[in-house]
């Protein structure tokens, strides 16, 4: 049976889950606020509508008589579009608005962990009044994660000694004067981030990916939604051993025993830090980059997963090519504080193609993945969030970055690059650190 999937969200994540649909047993549509060329050259059709309104997805579902809806971005779960899907009777992977509150509500996230006793889970206050939180910074003997509680697209984390200090934290909670804020003990250590599938009360965990949140190359500048990241040939990165990969994914599996009737991604983003692995948050869906990293090495049909989730099956084990990735994304000049979107580039795909070498065999290759842009009649028009992202795959990691370096060879003026994710000097930084960290 062929089925008809409809995918929700335009971004770089979904053109890696469209791109892992291609080619599998399924007709393809997609809708999103934005025209995203690399899904819409998949997609049988594409529909621009507003994802976070579900009487419109659902209306597209119908229309093109979907079976399987996969929910891509985290508003859309918020606002309760794959429970609406659910009832019209389409399958939805991803969870119900109430099930993705271990992401949309990080205070809610919290004293789950607490009560269900989590492991790797921080100490922490929730406040809804601004100044008694101020006055909580002012008294906490330890530096602090200052959390607004809802959804701000990885940009709204303040870290007290990293970041910002007490006054610059509490001047940032007294000009947002956020409805509710979480604030919680620093970690200090290595991030990194192991998604798994979950569904009928079972998960598949994939190889662990290290994203690069600052902005600019050194680890500097602001947060942002991630400007690049890797992943090794292994299931660990090249700082971790086997034991804390698997304490990452020990934790995963008690979230999701403790978790009710849970499907979709879980995405888990841990802390190596020298007590142990820790968890700094949990996502409702796949990471973006993460999922430009791991949906491309894995050999499992994508489709597969979805159909066994909507049959109450057992998910197939999961396999992976053992290739090491290496993500970078091109962004608009100013992104995040002051993006200038609105412009129009030229995309070289033919720096790609040829950065992906001749497919004589050798497995190596460069992947284009477009994200927030817009497609329109006259050209590919950038947003005000990131652009576009190549991925080098290869044996190794040096070889995956110098593959993704070649192929943002011809990338147009207007966008800005980290070209440090994934160099030897980097994943060397955090060898060295996370050995401090152990005490080697």
């Amino acid at each position: 049976m062929t089925e008809t999937v409809l995918l929700v969200g335009g971004g770089g994540r979904g053109h890696a889950i469209a791109r892992a649909l291609e080619g599998t047993d399924c007709e393809l549509y997609a809708c999103a606020e934005n025209r995203n060329p690399g899904i819409a050259r998949i997609a049988t059709g594409f529909e621009t509508l507003e994802t976070t309104n579900s009487s419109a997805v659902t209306s597209y579902a119908e229309e093109v008589s979907a079976t399987l809806a996969v929910v891509g971005p985290e508003k859309p779960l918020e606002a309760g579009v794959a429970d609406a899907l659910t009832e019209a009777g389409v399958f939805a992977f991803g969870p119900n608005a109430d099930a993705a509150r271990i992401e949309t509500d990080k205070a809610y996230q919290r004293r789950f962990m607490r009560e269900h006793s989590i492991p790797g889970c921080p100490a922490f206050e929730t406040f809804e009044d601004t100044e008694r939180a101020c006055e909580y910074i002012d008294s906490s003997e330890t530096d602090l994660a200052v959390k607004p509680a809802g959804l701000t697209g990885g940009k709204g984390v303040k870290v007290i000694g990293d970041q910002v200090n007490r006054d610059e934290a509490k001047q940032y909670l007294r000009e947002n004067d956020y409805d509710r804020v979480v604030l919680e003990e620093r970690f200090v250590g290595e991030e990194f981030t192991v998604q798994a599938f979950v569904a009928n009360d079972t998960f598949r965990a994939t190889p662990a990916v290290q994203d690069h949140k600052r902005a600019y190359e050194g680890d500097e500048g602001p947060n942002t939604g991630g400007m690049g990241s890797y992943s090794d040939a292994g299931l660990e990165l090249p700082f971790m051993t086997e034991e804390e990969y698997r304490e990452a994914v020990r934790i995963l599996d008690a979230t999701v025993e403790a978790l009710d009737d849970y499907t979709g991604v879980l995405y888990g983003q841990f802390m190596l830090t020298a007590d142990g692995v820790k968890v700094i948050e949990y996502n409702a869906r796949f990471g973006d980059p993460e999922a430009m990293n791991t949906l491309p090495v894995m050999n499992t049909e994508f489709l597969d997963v979805l159909v066994a989730a909507r049959e109450g099956e057992e998910l197939p084990k999961l396999s992976f090519a053992p290739r090491a990735t290496v993500c970078k994304y091109a962004v608009p000049e100013g992104y995040p504080e002051d993006p200038s979107g609105g412009t129009r580039i030229a995309v070289d795909e033919e720096s790609v193609r040829r950065a992906a070498g001749d497919g004589s065999g050798d497995a190596n290759d460069a992947q284009l993945f477009y994200a927030s842009v817009d497609e329109r009649e006259d050209g590919i028009y950038t947003t005000t969030s990131r652009a576009f992202a190549v991925v080098g795959i290869a044996e190794t990691i040096p070889e995956a970055e110098a593959i993704a370096d070649d192929a943002l060879a011809g990338a147009d003026e207007g966008v800005r690059i980290r070209h440090d994710v994934g160099t030897e000097a980097l994943v060397q930084k955090r060898i060295d650190h996370a050995n401090e960290l152990r005490g080697d």
